[in-house]
């Protein structure tokens, strides 16, 4: 459903994710050579780095393919970063094709995007009032229950779904139907549009929000997404700066490490050393190195 690509090691160029390789963001956009799903990601491409200057990542997104943009090579030579995150889209069926909908998401500090497809159903209770946060939590996960959804979130939503998933005590009240516009979620978390993908953004940041560590937030996220959905894919990328970290749920990653730490979709040239993460696995990529597990 589209192809993304990450750094994180000593600074360089958005160019190296995106045009200088022969086989960059800009090559997969129109010829991609391992996406199961779909065969061209021309419904949009975005891209987030981050300066020292800054706080926040900087994000550059648009709903247009990535090869009729004439500024993007400019841009991608002059924004360098430690910590790269790019991608190119094609939109699942049903889903906007706008900015909003485009990757990476971002909340605070944190970059994601998306490779692939859920159903939002799945994503309903993880899109909760409150996240709890163990002491410390274990490598394997925590169970607990999912508190409910809040009341704005749900009045955005089908009057008949937000009284089943919402236990008000008085009845939430019929709404408009929604335009797309951003409603409040978990955490102080916002899902950017109607698109799968920001909701998923949303359950993860909304974790991160609460102090949950990165690498739990995401296997929570796509493990109780998958069990509720389990033909979803959920291949993403999530990036806070001074770490990354990657889930294989469904389609390809690949890792190069060599300076820094390479994640992508597929390789991004023909360099020896690149090696295919097996499915359902976890990645996570740090100064101290690369760690992968199985989720």
């Amino acid at each position: 459903m589209c192809r993304h690509a990450a750094w994180l090691g000593p600074p360089r160029p958005l160019s190296s994710l995106i045009g200088e390789s022969e086989h960059g963001l800009l090559h997969q956009a129109y010829a991609p050579r391992l996406q199961r799903y779909g065969t061209v990601n021309a419904d949009g491409f975005g891209m987030g780095w981050y300066d020292d200057g800054r706080t926040e990542p900087v994000r550059y997104r648009r709903s247009i393919p990535i090869w009729a943009d004439a500024n993007l090579p400019g841009l991608a030579a002059v924004a360098r970063s430690g910590c790269l995150l790019a991608a190119v889209r094609s939109a699942t069926i049903g889903m906007p094709i706008e900015e909003s909908a485009t990757a990476p998401f971002s909340d605070g500090r944190w970059l994601l995007s998306h490779n692939g497809r859920v159903e939002r159903d799945a994503l309903l209770p993880l899109l909760s009032a409150d996240v709890t946060v163990p002491e410390r939590v274990p490598a394997g996960g925590a169970d607990g229950e999912v508190p409910a959804l809040t009341p704005a979130l749900a009045s955005a939503l089908t009057p008949a779904l937000a009284s089943a998933l919402t236990p008000a005590p008085a009845p939430v009240p019929a709404a408009a139907p929604w335009n797309g516009a951003a409603a409040p979620a978990a955490g102080g978390a916002t899902p950017e549009s109607l698109c799968d993908s920001a909701w998923l953004a949303a359950a993860v940041f909304a974790r991160l929000r609460a102090g949950m560590p990165a690498a739990e937030a995401v296997a929570r996220v796509v493990t109780e997404a998958a069990r509720t959905d389990p033909a979803a894919r959920l291949n993403l990328l999530v990036c806070g700066g001074s770490e990354i970290v990657a889930t294989a749920w469904g389609d390809t990653l690949f890792t190069h490490v060599h300076e820094g730490v390479l994640l992508a979709s597929e390789p991004l040239d023909g360099r020896p050393g690149w090696r295919a993460v097996d499915d359902r696995t976890l990645v996570v990529a740090s100064p101290d190195g690369v760690s992968v597990t199985r989720i």
